[in-house]
Parts: C-alpha cells; structure tokens; sequence
C-alpha cells in the first residue's frame, strides 16, 4: 500500500529520503506520526528510524536545512534530534532489544527494519512509511495495524505476556492509547495486562504519572480509570481511589458507587475544561468520603467533612505519585476543600458574609470551583438535576451582586501592615498580624466597607480597645 497523504507530501520528508539515498541508508517515518496520519489525528512528533546511523542522516538532514535547523545529538543513546521551524524530526537507527526480569532498560543493539517493528509495543505504532525516493510512501504494515485501527483495537504485535513483562510501562501506554484513541483492548492484551500488573512496581512512579496525565487530558478519562480497575492496576497505583467502589447497604438503603460517580464527574468536567489540575480536583474531590462514611439511624449513610477530609489526604497521594508539591497541588488541594461550599449559599437565608468568605478562599478560582459543582450532580432524577442546576445559578448571580459591591475575589487589605506598625508605633510582632485578620474579618463579615478610610477607623478603635499608643 502507498500512502497518498498531503502531509506526507512536506518537502522535509522527501528531504530527508534524498540525503538517506545520497548516504546509501534505508529510512522510515515510523509509529505514533503514522498512527495519527491515517486516524486524521494532529501529531508534532516525528519518528524517523534508519537501518544504518541514524545520527548521520540527522547531521545531513540538518546541513541540508541549513541555519534555520537545530541539530542535538544523543550519542549515548544513538538518538538524534533535528528541529525546524514547527517540525521536529527524531532520528534513530533500527534495533533490536533483548530485556532481563528486574529491569525495564533492555539491552539494545543494532538490527532490521522488521526487528524494530517487532520491538513495538502495539500493532498500530508499528506502522512505518518509506522515505526513500524508490519506495515513498510505502506502507510496511507486518502485524495488521490497519485493520486494529479500523477495528479501533490496541493489540500487541508479539506475545503480550512478553511485551508487558519486558517493559511493564506498556501496560500504562496501551490504557492510555485506549482512553485517548477510544479504542478497546484486545482480549488477549487485557488478559496479560491482568496477569502482569504487578510488573508495574519495577516503573517509577514519574513514568507512571506521565501516562495517568495523559489519561488525564483525554476526551473521556473515565475510559482510562476503569481499564486501570478491571486489569487490577488500579489497587496497585492508586490504591484510595480503589477504596472508592462498591456499596454498602444497611436497613435497606444503600450509598451510591463513589468509584463511577467520582469518574462521572470527571467526565462531566472534562466536556467543559481542559485543565488537568481542575480534572485532578474532580477525580479527587470525593476521597475522603470511605474515612468519614457513617450510618445514622433515621438519616442514613452521612460523609460528614469528608471535604475536609480528602483535602488533607492529596499532599501525602502528590508526594507519593511524584505529581508536583506546588501551586498544582495547592489548588487541587483547595477545589476539593471548597467544593461543598456553594450548595450551602443556595438558600435565601444565606448571609452576604458567607458568599464574601467563599469569594475570598476561592479567589480567581471561583469559576472553576462552580464548574466542578455544577459537573458533581450526577443524579438520574432530571428534575433533580435541572433543579441543582437553576440553585447554582442563583448562587453566581449572589456572588456577582456582591463582588460588583465589595470587590472581594482580589481581596488586598486597605490598610497595609507597614502602616500599621507606623501608626501604633509596633514592631513587626503577632499583635500586627491578629490586627490585620480583625480588619479582614470586619469586611468580610459586612461590619465595614472594603474602602480605605472606614478601615483605617476601626483600625483605631480597635488600638484604642487593646489600650495601644496611636500617633497623632
């Protein structure tokens, strides 16, 4: 088969065909770029695999291309990079790989085109396309990657008992390709995911949360966290997400399944935003429900601050999943401790000072906040649903009539604690800061304006109180 593609037809890759002949070199564009040309799907990366050097022909694709190029060579690793203009081209020379039980890192020497397609790890990134001038376009396609594309299938090319125990980060990849391909595993590769998955406890737990990111990021991500559960991969990486599933019932009532109501809001979310953080704070917003679960006669089962509970739980999940200790990790914290906030503001007796409190905490995160609420009712009542729905909107319309009057959401204190100090004559001391809180505290709780001049007055009554000297 020859592929007629237009991006094929860029004159880089018949660049690189010409200076492959010149050196007498086979070469291909190979995997993932040619997975996603024939699925019609954007890829940036591209894979070019050389029977020879494959640093040769990158340094003569880069000579060719002249000053706008960028050539970096991986010698170590046999690898070369050339990157020009949006195009970034990865040079390898084809091999063959032989694996030992307590490692991923094979050990690598040089082969055949054919041996580098059988190194793969599914059929559909196996696919390569000659560049030479002879052959251009040529489809090579040995283990039927077309037909599980159009069977939207990931398959592995050889044994999958052998290609997950080899390199066990396989297993991760092809839940990932499944989630965002929405492909299905074959039954084959399902069954040796499940029979390998304690394999994973050799991958690091940065390679581990590189893949369940781009679980993350895709269309559905549910697809991705319910394959990680059925192959028994799930209890193995993220064990209290797990804790999540099943229902208990007592006297006859019984608590949703917090497992696939937590991935439906994911879901939900996930129609609305692209952040990762905001789909990690939807995927974690509930985890702290299985410690607080209780059952209360005449009530039924309760998940009293589970909220709070679950938010105290994410630093020591980020550190252990090797997810970032910073802002990320601060505002996922923050998402999932606010998140039952806002259905506490839907009655008319809710006092302005508890919307203000709400803006302040949450801040320019109010609106991602509101989306993961909104994406958290997931009853099959439509009623239900259109009812919750119309009680968020009034919740925005409270906050944007107080927001418009009080300018919350930015809070920055009207009187600052250098003029504090100057005023009472103090020294930076804890006796500034509970002075600074008690202003906060006044706007927020609606007792003075968020202006400059009655803060700086009740600044001065409350000096007067504590009996400190003010300057005159």
């Amino acid at each position: 088969m020859v592929i007629n593609s237009e991006k094929l037809q860029t004159p880089v890759f018949r660049l690189v065909g010409e200076e492959a002949d010149r050196l007498g070199l086979e070469c291909y564009v190979i995997g993932g770029w040619v997975r996603d040309l024939l699925l019609h799907r954007p890829s940036k990366d591209i894979d070019v695999v050389v029977v020879g050097s494959g640093i040769s022909l990158a340094e003569a694709v880069a000579k060719r291309l002249g000053r706008s190029a960028h050539l970096a060579v991986f010698r170590t690793y046999g690898t070369a990079q050339v990157k020009h203009r949006d195009i970034e081209l990865e040079f390898v020379g084809a091999r063959r790989e032989s694996y030992r039980h307590e490692s991923r890192n094979p050990i690598v020497e040089n082969g055949t085109l054919e041996e580098d397609q059988n190194r793969r790890d599914f059929t559909i990134n196996a696919l390569a396309i000659c560049l030479n001038a002879d052959r251009f376009g040529e489809l090579l396609d040995p283990f039927g990657g077309i037909g599980d594309l159009e069977d939207c299938t990931i398959r592995t090319p050889l044994d999958p008992d052998i290609t997950f125990s080899d390199d066990p980060l396989r297993m991760m990849r092809g839940i990932r390709f499944a989630s965002q391909l929405g492909f299905s595993l074959a039954p084959d590769t399902f069954d040796a995911i499940a029979r390998n998955r304690e394999r994973i406890n050799i991958i690091t737990r940065e390679r581990i949360a590189d893949e369940l990111n781009k679980i993350m990021l895709s269309c559905r991500p549910s697809v991705g966290w319910k394959l990680l559960d059925r192959t028994g991969l799930l209890t193995i990486i993220f064990p209290e997400l797990a804790e999540l599933k099943g229902v208990e019932t007592k006297d006859g009532r019984g608590h949703k399944d917090v497992f696939l109501h937590t991935l439906q809001v994911l879901d939900n979310v996930a129609e609305n935003s692209d952040s990762l953080w905001l789909r990690w704070a939807a995927l974690l917003h509930d985890l702290g429900k299985p410690k607080s679960k209780q059952w209360e006669p005449g009530v039924g089962w309760t998940f009293r601050n589970h909220n709070y509970i679950g938010a105290r739980m994410i630093p020591r999940i980020f550190k252990k999943m090797k997810l970032p200790q910073n802002e990320k990790m601060d505002y996922v914290v923050k998402m999932v401790d606010l998140h039952m906030r806002p259905i506490n503001l839907i009655e008319d007796t809710v006092t302005d000072s508890a919307v203000r409190r709400l803006l302040f905490e949450a801040g320019d995160d109010i609106e991602d906040l509101m989306l993961l609420c909104n994406a958290d009712i997931t009853s099959r009542n439509e009623d239900k649903v259109r009812r919750y729905h119309q009680n968020y909107e009034l919740v925005r319309q409270k906050m944007r009539d107080i927001e418009e009057k009080d300018r919350i959401r930015n809070f920055q204190p009207p009187v600052r604690g250098e003029e504090i100090m100057q005023l009472l004559h103090l020294e930076p001391c804890n006796t500034v800061g509970e002075l600074k809180s008690a202003i906060k505290d006044a706007i927020l709780d609606g007792i003075i304006p968020n202006e400059y001049e009655p803060a700086k007055q009740y600044l001065l009554q409350l000096a007067k109180e504590k009996g400190l000297t003010v300057e005159n």
